[in-house]
């Protein structure tokens, strides 16, 4: 009876290897997507702002984020920018720099949009209690803004886990990365093992951002009937 392809996922530690790499694609992920928190609330608020030099500044990152592929920036950065730079940076601290320069602009755009979604009437009530518009926008504005963004930041962060599949590109030994391995290594003696190793890569991804997934949509759920007004 000819080898079984299944057969090659429980041969010494490939499963485990498999893991290892998830766990590689999801710390790229949850580092880049804190360090996009800290940094894109106070990009995302300095784009409400009324001065026109830091509304073009910040419109001209976020769209320049926006066009180019992450994929581009990656190979920009990690083969061109570190070469100019002279600095000798490892494929995996390349990806976090570029997912959160990525997950910043995302961010802060996502804070615009809930600041601008305040009804005006918030603002005014603020003022007539005799808050500065700092002590508004630290009191009534952001704590109701940050409610609101949390289910799409959670969004965000599956959006940044399976985009980690790019980094196998610049030499980080992820999922994808560890997935073929495993097959060119077995191509000889388990011929259909790409079919049952990409099958366990596509499970694993399902089973780490599916959660997530219901996550936000359950967060999103609940702040939409909590806004709706009681009878």
């Amino acid at each position: 009876m000819p080898p079984s392809g299944l057969d090659v996922l429980f041969q010494g530690t490939n499963f485990l290897r498999l893991l290892g790499g998830l766990w590689v694609a999801a710390r790229i992920a949850l580092i880049s997507m804190a360090l996009s928190v800290l940094l894109g609330v106070p990009v995302g608020v300095l784009m409400t702002s009324r001065n026109r030099v830091i509304k073009a500044v910040t419109r001209v990152y976020l769209e320049f984020v926006r066009i180019m592929p992450q994929l581009v920036l990656l190979f920009v950065f990690y083969f061109y920018v570190t070469m100019i730079l002279r600095v000798n940076l490892s494929g995996e601290t390349s990806a976090i720099i570029i997912f959160t320069v990525w997950g910043t602009a995302e961010l802060a755009d996502l804070v615009r949009g809930a600041i601008t979604s305040i009804p005006a009437h918030q603002y005014e009530t603020g003022y007539a209690l005799g808050l500065t518009p700092l002590q508004v926008q630290m009191h009534i504005v952001l704590p109701q803004s940050i409610r609101r963004l949390i289910p799409a930041a959670v969004n965000l962060v599956t959006r940044m886990i399976k985009t980690t599949s790019l980094v196998v590109l610049i030499g980080v030994v992820e999922v994808l990365k560890v997935a073929q391995q495993i097959i060119d290594f077995n191509r000889f003696t388990y011929p259909t093992a790409s079919i049952w190793v990409y099958a366990v890569v596509f499970a694993l991804y399902f089973i780490t951002c599916y959660p997530i997934s219901l996550l936000a949509k359950g967060l999103e759920k609940k702040w939409a009937l909590s806004s709706q007004p009681s009878h």
